[in-house]
């Protein structure tokens, strides 16, 4: 079972279609919507600061999710793709967007909609990175525009991750 704690008396609040891995951890002030998964040793950590998550939102292996104490909240839009080994601190990311393995998204970043952050890649603090384009590189700069075909991957990844989760829930409940 996922570790799931309160800090200073506020609990994580996720609906009951979400899905935790047992070693995940979730602490503090999270709110999550429908459908998100954490995965594996991933960590969403509302200690210092609040966490919110839209629908359909994964958090893949080893991610970290934090913010900073009195300054910057996390703020993850519907559909929101965190992958493995990943670390988001204290930015925004609207919806629709994929985090690359092992990217690294600062404080103060903001992430439009329908972008790609490249595996990698550091978004360093106050980057706004416009909507439809794959950022890459440390630090990390413009690379391209979103093509429709990779578009498409957001919506396919996030419902992937739901029916990932859903091999898991039939084995806990055999």
């Amino acid at each position: 079972m996922a570790l799931i704690l309160p800090v200073k008396g506020i609990h994580p609040l996720y609906p009951a279609s979400c899905w935790f891995a047992p070693n995940a951890t979730l602490v503090g002030d999270i709110q999550m919507g429908e459908h998100c998964t954490v995965w594996f040793n991933a960590v969403v950590r509302g200690d210092v600061n609040s966490i919110r998550m839209g629908d359909y939102v994964n958090i893949q292996d080893g991610a970290v999710i934090h913010c900073t104490y009195q300054k910057s909240k996390t703020i993850l839009g519907h559909h929101v793709s965190i992958a493995h080994n990943a670390i988001v601190h204290g930015c925004t990311i609207e919806d629709e967007v994929l985090v690359g393995m092992g990217a690294i998204i600062m404080d103060g970043a903001y992430i439009e909609k329908n972008a790609i952050i490249a595996a990698g890649a550091v978004v360093t603090q106050n980057t706004r990175v416009k909507s439809g384009t794959i950022y890459a590189g440390n630090p990390a700069k413009y690379l391209k525009d979103v093509t429709p075909e990779l578009g498409e991957v957001f919506l396919r990844t996030a419902n992937n991750y739901v029916m990932y989760s859903s091999w898991f829930q039939e084995k806990e409940n055999d």
